[in-house]
């Protein structure tokens, strides 16, 4: 597919002028080396690839060579020379100002011990996501900045022309761009490659898997999981891993972004998991080839197939939020929240500004009951005043504005995310 505008080029710019170092981190193969380069073009800086074994060995031996001398030096792969970043730390010493590096890498930064103590209080993080549909589809895509600051403005007379099918369809296909343009059979190999590489490369070269045999096989489990609060016994049982053995895997996952770990939300609510996560794949259409579910298979109407689209609207919903709130210039904090009382909320945002919430519920079904509503309600009567709207995203093509005791509700169609075309009615 053509070059896809990133959202984030223009708060990367922005963070160069403010930070000695900027680093941009996410999965494999979403655009971090593309945008690494595009930065490099603009300033004329120097661009190390550490993705070349040739660079890479040169740079070991000799790193202060490399980050030497005036004007920004761009970095890819930093994480195959953690020594490079005392390099950087010790140029820095000399020459902190603003601008002076971008780091590009695939490995979470605070994952690598020697980095964070290296260069802390000098770095600003950028996580690169898989594209947004937004970005694919070239739209603003800024629903939960609209959320935040007008929400009312979210409801449009318009009809969503977005079907059930064609739902599943952007599910299964997910963000990668390299992905995006291939045939069915085709995304399906490119997936099964990924997964290797991240698996052989990420995991297995770190020496830090004493059963790699049980790393595919626990990836798949925790696929069957997205959506749901992480249980680490059960999925570590299920593949012959003591819980502890499974949560140390489940770290490595996530400093390799293949999965992510939603918090549980609520500095003053208390949350009836405590401190656990909901875990969600990083990307819905990598979850969809891990369960063997093209868009056939996960529209069927079966039980367990309702089900996993359930899970995976879920998770291609809280996908698309994220990446909203990493270009925002005020960035939310983004959880869950589940009281002792069976009350849930899917998503909660918090804005960065003045710790206001929005509570999003997501929706499988084309129409919405009472019941569907009940999280946000009680998330609403316990906030008061912080609470400034609780939406439901479904599948349905219409948008409704609820009155009474459902008053400051909302429910959008999904793709409200990244159109504006909804039709509105009160209730």
């Amino acid at each position: 597919m053509d070059l896809v505008n990133r959202r984030l080029e223009k708060i990367a710019v922005s963070r160069m002028a403010e930070s000695p170092v900027v680093l941009l981190q996410g999965p494999r193969s979403v655009g971090k080396s593309t945008l690494l380069r595009i930065l490099a073009d603009r300033y004329g800086g120097r661009l190390v690839d550490l993705d070349d074994p040739a660079v890479r060995s040169a740079v070991g031996d000799d790193p202060g060579l490399f980050v030497s001398g005036r004007g920004p030096v761009f970095i890819d792969e930093y994480q195959y020379v953690p020594v490079l970043l005392d390099s950087i730390k010790a140029e820095l010493n000399r020459d902190g100002s603003a601008g002076r590096f971008v780091l590009a890498g695939s490995t979470r930064f605070d994952s690598l011990p020697l980095a964070s103590q290296s260069l802390t209080g000098r770095l600003h993080r950028l996580e690169i996501l898989p594209l947004s549909q937004g970005e694919i589809g070239g739209t603003r895509g800024s629903l939960v900045e609209a959320l935040l600051d007008d929400p009312g403005a979210t409801v449009s007379p318009d009809a969503s022309a977005t079907t059930r099918d064609r739902y599943t369809e952007l599910i299964v296909r997910g963000g990668f761009p390299l992905a995006l343009a291939r045939t069915e059979a085709a995304r399906a190999r490119w997936f099964d490659d990924y997964l290797a590489l991240c698996l052989e490369r990420d995991l297995l070269e770190e020496g830090r898997v004493r059963q790699p045999a049980a790393l595919a096989p626990l990836l798949v489990r925790l696929a069957s999981q997205t959506a749901q609060v992480l249980n680490m016994s059960s999925a570590g049982r299920s593949v012959g891993l003591a819980a502890s053995t499974a949560s140390d895997y489940v770290k490595l996952f996530e400093a390799a972004f293949l999965v992510r770990l939603l918090p549980a939300w609520g500095r003053t609510l208390r949350s009836a998991t405590g401190s656990r996560p909901k875990l969600h794949m990083v990307d819905s259409g990598l979850a969809a080839r891990l369960l063997r579910l093209p868009p056939d298979k996960l529209s069927a109407h079966d039980p367990a197939a309702l089900q996993q689209f359930g899970h995976l609207l879920e998770t291609f919903v809280v996908g698309e939020v994220l990446k909203q709130a990493s270009w925002m210039e005020h960035r939310p904090h983004v959880g869950y929240w589940r009281t002792h009382h069976g009350a849930e909320v899917d998503i909660v945002v918090e804005d960065g500004r003045d710790g206001s919430v929005v509570g999003i519920e997501v929706k499988s079904g084309s129409r919405i009951h009472a019941k569907d509503r009940r999280g946000l309600r009680v998330l609403r009567d316990a906030l008061g005043d912080r609470f400034t709207a609780g939406v439901v995203l479904y599948t349905g093509p219409h948008s409704i504005r609820y009155k009474d005791g459902d008053a400051g509700i909302i429910a959008l169609p999904v793709d409200r995310l990244w159109t504006s075309g909804i039709h509105g009615s009160s209730q």
